[in-house]
């Protein structure tokens, strides 16, 4: 089977293609997909360099990848709702050694729903940790409601085009944070006020929000966010741990989301894709024996939307 591995932890260029590496099989409670494409996260990125090893660690040779979209090819032990032939997408273990960077992975029928019919399997692969780590934060975390203000960080990166409009299709009120060349494309996903990071404070332009949702994480972003919130406002980061002592201070609650991809989120979202609701933006593609290169090119920051990887 072809798959892209590391064999160490380092820069883009450890990622490896092989022609050989082992067909995974579906154990209990999985399917076995066969990958159509593969999104790429930052999360992958930290995995490859090494970065993530204080929260987990891989067994070399490893298959790097979580985003899948494909057809499924076998059904384990206690799968009910999925069957062989189903064109599905969802999350596989990007840690576990037989990731999505591959021509075939095993996916928790937990973490996989079936794929929206309106987009193809590389538009599909862009979906599934982004959008559910927007979801969840929006709606599980915050729950935000018609008429409340939530300013986002990052609102033209992979999770933050589908927080922007999932934010909107829930009746917010939505600020967010951007560099300069991508103020027009925020506001054309429908932001209410779009802030230039690079020439403005966000700090000075608003205050009383509901809610902040940092997607980008810095830590002195979440720092200076407690500013703009209310009291009784919450703030969910990612990549960073808010402070206790601030969130106190300022009367707020605040929290550092672990994403998790489930089916049930899943399906929301796929339902608001196929109505329309929901755009996926997919800023460029690679093959898989350029698996290094869409690494690279994500952690340069100058994509839009999402990277994908075409497998078949």
């Amino acid at each position: 089977m072809k798959a892209a591995q590391i064999n160490q932890y380092g820069e883009p260029e450890v990622l490896q293609i092989t022609d050989d590496a082992p067909k995974p099989s579906a154990g209990e409670g999985q399917v076995l997909v066969e990958v159509h494409a593969a999104g790429v996260n930052p999360w992958d990125c930290k995995v490859r360099s090494g970065a993530a090893q204080q929260w987990v660690q891989v067994n070399f040779p490893a298959t790097l990848g979580g985003d899948v979209a494909g057809i499924v090819s076998e059904v384990g032990t206690g799968v009910a709702d999925i069957q062989v032939g189903d064109e599905v997408f969802g999350q596989a273990n990007s840690v576990g050694g037989a990731g999505s960077f591959a021509e075939f992975t095993p996916v928790s029928a937990s973490a996989v729903a079936l794929k929206p019919r309106s987009i193809d399997f590389t538009t599909a692969a862009a979906v599934p940790l982004a959008a559910a780590s927007a979801r969840q934060a929006l709606v599980d975390h915050i729950g935000l409601q018609a008429g409340q203000k939530v300013l986002i960080h990052g609102g033209a990166g992979g999770i933050g085009v589908f927080a922007v409009q999932l934010a909107k299709q829930l009746g917010a009120y939505v600020a967010t944070t951007v560099s300069t060349e991508d103020v027009d494309f925020a506001k054309q996903l429908g932001a209410d006020e779009v802030i230039d990071y690079k020439n403005q404070d966000f700090t000075a332009a608003i205050k009383d929000f509901d809610a902040v949702f940092n997607v980008a994480g810095a830590e002195e972003t979440t720092r200076q966010s407690f500013a703009v919130l209310k009291t009784g406002g919450m703030l969910v980061t990612m990549g960073s741990l808010p402070t206790e002592d601030l969130a106190k201070q300022h009367g707020v609650e605040a929290i550092a989301q672990q994403s998790h991809v489930k089916t049930e989120g899943l399906e929301a979202i796929a339902k608001l894709i196929d109505e329309g609701a929901l755009k996926v933006y997919v800023d460029k593609t690679f093959t898989l024996d350029d698996a290094a290169a869409a690494m690279a090119y994500l952690e340069s920051g100058s994509h839009r939307g999402k990277v994908v990887i075409t497998v078949k």
